[in-house]
């Protein structure tokens, strides 16, 4: 269970990680020290897992992002979801209920990248079906985890 400085802290830096502590003290009404110490141990115990650049993938190329709903055989036993994770054109992986077993949302820099994602690396013995949907449009994105 986090303490409310804890979450206070946490909800400083998910607005901007690369606020300094004395920033952060400031806005929490401590002290550096403080912050710094519960930063420490927020790292240490797994909440803080790091601190990354939010990109936007367009600028890089990565125009076209797919939706994947898999429906698995459940009988073969294997490692998909590990074989899964290490694509790096997945960006999330999800365990579902339903009709389904698996979504993943995927980027692509052109449909064939895509058609050959399909094609190439979801061939897969342990797939029993496959649907894609491509995103037209992004209605929200948020990559800041709720405090």
């Amino acid at each position: 269970m986090l303490s409310e400085l804890e979450k206070k802290i946490l909800h400083s830096l998910n607005q901007d990680g690369r606020k300094s502590f004395r920033q952060v003290a400031k806005e929490v009404g401590t002290s550096s020290t403080a912050i710094y110490n519960n930063v420490k141990k927020l790292e240490k115990a797994g909440v803080i897992k790091g601190y990354i650049p939010i990109i936007d993938p367009k600028v890089l190329g990565y125009n076209i992002t797919a939706i994947i709903k898999l429906r698995v055989k459940h009988d073969i036993e294997t490692g998909l979801l590990e074989k899964l994770a290490k694509l790096e054109q997945v960006r999330s992986m999800y365990s579902i209920t339903g009709d389904w077993d698996q979504v993943l949302i995927c980027t692509f820099k052109e449909l064939k990248d895509l058609e050959e994602f399909l094609f190439n690396n979801l061939a897969l013995p342990e797939i029993q079906r496959i649907v894609s949907h491509i995103v037209l449009k992004a209605a929200k994105e948020e990559k800041r985890t709720l405090i």
